[in-house]
């Protein structure tokens, strides 16, 4: 799954680390999740795309 996650974290000026904070998540998740080595739950998903303010498919989308 190809996400935004990197681009949209790096506009914010967040580091990994602050994102996983606001997520409850390890630095380590956000990290695998920006190098699409791991998708996240929905619930996950879901929780990202109400911390960009934006709906779920503007932030990940299908590989081709």
């Amino acid at each position: 799954m190809n996400n935004r996650v990197r681009e949209l974290r790096t506009e914010r000026g967040w580091s990994q680390a602050d994102l996983a904070e606001q997520l409850d998540v390890s630095r380590q998740t956000v990290n695998a999740i920006e190098t699409g080595k791991y998708d996240p739950s929905l619930p996950l998903a879901f929780k990202i795309a109400r911390l960009f303010g934006l709906p779920i498919e503007s932030i990940f989308e299908p590989e081709p």
